[in-house]
Parts: C-alpha cells; sequence; structure tokens
C-alpha cells in the first residue's frame, strides 16, 4: 500500500462535513473536536477543519474542454471502485462539476474522472484506472 497523506481543508459547517464524508461518502470518522473532524478518506487521512469563511479560488483550469476547478484533490481507485462510487453518487443525485467520463479512451493512461464540491466548496476530483501502471504513463 502507497504511504498515505494527510490533508487538512476547511469547511464552514461540521455538520454539513459529517453528511457529506461521512454520510454520502461513507468515510469512517476518527477523532473529532469542537473545531475539526479526522476522516478515513479511502485510506488517507483528510482533516475538515472549521472556518468562517472560505478562501477566494483561482479560476478554474481548461483540460479536454472542461472547466477543471483549481485547486482540488482527490484519489485513485480501481475502475470498479471508481464505477461504483460514480453510481452511487449519481443515485444520491450528487452535483457533479464535471460528471463522469472516461479520458483518453483506448489510449495510454485511459481513466475514468470526475469532479464534485463538497458543501463547502472544495474541489475533489475522483479518477479510475482499469490498470493502475498507467497512472503515470505518457
Amino acid at each position: 500500500m502507497p504511504v498515505p497523506f494527510h490533508l487538512a481543508i476547511a469547511v464552514t459547517s461540521l455538520a454539513q462535513a459529517n453528511s457529506f464524508y461521512g454520510t454520502l461518502m461513507g468515510c469512517e470518522q476518527g477523532r473529532r473536536s469542537e473545531q475539526w473532524i479526522d476522516w478515513n478518506f479511502f485510506g488517507h487521512q483528510l482533516v475538515t477543519h472549521l472556518v468562517a469563511t472560505m478562501p477566494i479560488l483561482p479560476e478554474p483550469n481548461e483540460v479536454d474542454s472542461k472547466a477543471v476547478p483549481v485547486p482540488h484533490f482527490g484519489v485513485v481507485l480501481s475502475m470498479n471502485e471508481w464505477k461504483a462510487l460514480a453510481q452511487k453518487l449519481v443515485a444520491a443525485e450528487q452535483a457533479f462539476v464535471i460528471e463522469p467520463y472516461i479520458r483518453f479512451e483506448g489510449k495510454v493512461g485511459e481513466q475514468g474522472t470526475f469532479f464534485l464540491l463538497d458543501p463547502a466548496g472544495n474541489a475533489l476530483e475522483f479518477k479510475g484506472f482499469a490498470d493502475d501502471s498507467q497512472l503515470f504513463a505518457k
């Protein structure tokens, strides 16, 4: 298993973070206080820290003629895990910034991808690879 990352992000409501990361995304909750919650985010440590207001974000970046939010973070899943999560989110009527689709279909680096925002406006990308050796392929 790769070394887990630790990422701390701002949120404006811990209750909304709990609904999104805990209930919708199915992440296990770890330690918490009145100011933050630790999450097992697909084997990585994500901490949602309570703030009064969110920072102003830069303009999106164009990729595949789509407006990709910057900054963003996420995880790389197996293609089966990616498809299952995408189906779960579609069934839950989750709004997407960029709906699930396959990039580089039939080419080096073929991957599924989708983007969404958490309730605080943090952008997340989820990628799925049928062949994880293609992650850094050129």
